[in-house]
């Protein structure tokens, strides 16, 4: 009986014992990697602020492949003048070309210059200007271009010259030149090829073969002589050349006005970078404003680029000029240099 007891002892203790299959392939307990410890991000820092030290404003000259020291000169003076009105750091470069001083503008390369009328086109093609001031001329800041004709072609001159002003519409008016040729003062002229070419175009009037003459005293010969062309164009009012009406006394009559187009070709303007904020061009706006009162820096604008006058300026005075420009199918980067 005792050995029963013993028997069963046995096997009940045996069965409270943990079971244990296949020891050989007990999963291991896995090994935790590090957590790997990040680097603080750091916040990147920003420019310095424009006009300063670190950061001045470029003040582009008139494009030159060989600068002169006058000219080198009369920048600084115009820098020192803007930086003592405005407290703006400000440094001066000379660009080759008016192309590459476009692409400066573009680039933010520089950030005041003076711009032909087809720069400044080209330059707001991609917003990267904005005009401030407008270079004047007897207090004008546009001017116009007229067709003109000899008297006795028998085009009919639709220009008034007494009340000065057109008496019918474009497309009535131009409409006689119609596959005739015309005299060009050459291929870059805004009033003498360019804007005229535009109106011709809006008005649907397709030309002949033009003759290019390479100035407009020379267009107004050609017109008199009515050997080489049927009209020509020229800037108001070309005729009146002391060298024509000396040679010939009565170009005024013989050569008559057919089309006015009005006072919408400006000349050269100050433009700035838009880049620059608001109130820094309102800042230097007012400094050249300033600057042309005295007498050191007006001689510094006039010798930096040729501007006896300056007026303020805004981007939409060249709405009407800019549309002429579209209508003339010409390529603006082909009309600077």
């Amino acid at each position: 009986m005792k050995k029963l007891l013993l028997l069963l002892s046995l096997v009940l203790f045996g069965c409270s014992l943990p079971i244990q299959l296949n020891p050989g392939t007990a999963t291991p307990t896995p090994t935790l990697e590090p957590t790997p410890t990040l680097a603080p991000t750091q916040t990147p820092l920003a420019p310095p602020k424009l006009g300063t030290v670190e950061n001045p404003l470029i003040l582009s000259l008139a494009p030159s492949a060989h600068p002169s020291a006058e000219l080198i000169a009369a920048g600084d003076v115009i820098a020192a003048f803007i930086e003592k009105q405005t407290g703006y750091k400000v440094v001066t470069n000379v660009p080759v070309t008016q192309n590459d001083l476009v692409d400066s503008l573009e680039r933010g390369n520089s950030h005041i210059a003076s711009l032909s009328p087809f720069a400044y086109l080209l330059a707001r093609e991609n917003d990267s200007v904005t005009a401030v001031l407008g270079s004047a001329r007897e207090g004008q800041m546009f001017y116009g271009a007229q067709l003109i004709a000899n008297r006795e072609s028998h085009f009919i001159s639709y220009y008034d010259v007494a009340r000065n002003e057109n008496t019918a519409a474009p497309a009535e008016a131009l409409s006689q030149f119609q596959n005739k040729k015309p005299c060009w003062s050459d291929a870059t002229s805004p009033s003498g090829y360019v804007v005229p070419l535009g109106l011709l175009n809006q008005a649907a009037v397709q030309v002949s073969s033009a003759a290019f003459l390479e100035g407009q005293p020379s267009v107004v010969r050609a017109v008199y002589a009515e050997d080489i062309c049927d009209f020509g164009a020229t800037f108001i009012d070309a005729r009146e050349s002391a060298t024509l009406e000396a040679k010939y006394p009565d170009v005024m009559e013989r050569v008559v006005v057919i089309w006015r187009v009005p006072n919408v070709i400006p000349y050269e303007n100050i433009s700035v970078s838009t880049l620059v904020p608001l109130e820094m061009r309102r800042a230097i706006q007012r400094a050249f404003i300033d600057m042309m009162l005295t007498p050191d820096g007006k001689s510094a604008v006039q010798t930096a680029y040729g501007m006896d006058e300056l007026q303020s300026a805004e981007d939409v005075m060249y709405a009407e000029f800019a549309s002429y420009i579209k209508f003339s199918g010409l390529n603006l980067a082909d009309l600077i240099k």
